[in-house]
């Protein structure tokens, strides 16, 4: 199996994406560990999404983008160029359902730690402030990212309720519009190129980032035992 990737970079910090399992991603201090991280992140991914899991994987880098961002704490802008092309209906169901379930096990994941309030983890700065360290911290950045992300394809969306609701109407205010299908890319904040492809992986990809650290937070303070693990981590 051949898991053909996207390798973001600032000097050796390394975000390395799997293409064709839309936010499955490593991180290493040098491709050379993102790429040796990988074939365990796509077992997990396809464990998640209930699909076999193939037993020898080659790592392939098909597209490369360097950055000046902090890659070390997931600082990512990368547009990758099968993001830029037209969606049909039919993947995009496909895209929305994975994010959707995406949410929906991040809230799963959120409700089961026993102490909301916890951490085991030291205080660390990055680009965006504080790192999330509690639970209730980790949830709350995860979830209010929703109208930043749609808000730069153009979609009034905001952050109330919980992490699905808030994405299921944002998605509700995306397909009120008559060429969301075309996949425009537009000029965000900052310069940043977005399409609706890229803003599908980077919720997929925000929420698997902040779920594998609230999981192992969790499990450090309260035991696996007494933690659910729907992202099969």
């Amino acid at each position: 199996m051949t898991i053909n990737c996207v390798w973001e970079h600032n000097g050796n910090d390394t975000l390395l994406y799997a293409v064709d399992h839309v936010g499955a991603y490593t991180r290493g201090e040098s491709l050379g560990i993102a790429m040796a991280k990988m074939p365990d992140e796509i077992a997990s991914y396809c464990k998640w999404r209930r699909e076999s899991v193939a037993g020898d994987m080659k790592v392939t880098i098909v597209e490369e983008k360097s950055s000046e961002l902090n890659i070390c704490d997931a600082d990512s802008d990368v547009l990758f160029e099968s993001e830029t092309a037209p969606l049909s209906s039919k993947e995009y169901k496909r895209l929305k359902v994975l994010a959707l379930r995406s949410a929906r096990d991040f809230l799963t994941l959120y409700e089961s730690v026993p102490d909301k309030s916890a951490t085991a983890a030291p205080e660390r700065k990055t680009f965006y402030g504080s790192v999330p360290r509690t639970a209730d911290e980790m949830y709350e950045h995860t979830k209010n990212v929703n109208g930043y992300y749609f808000s730069e394809i153009g979609v009034d969306a905001d952050n109330g309720g919980d992490i699905y609701d808030c994405r299921m109407r944002g998605f509700a205010a995306l397909e009120s519009k008559s060429d969301y299908l075309q996949n425009a890319v537009i000029y965000g904040s900052y310069g940043e190129r977005w399409s609706l492809r890229k803003v599908l992986r980077r919720f997929i990809w925000h929420d698997r980032i902040h779920a594998k650290a609230m999981f192992r937070m969790a499990i450090k303070v309260f035991g696996a035992e007494n933690v659910l693990n729907p992202f099969c981590f």
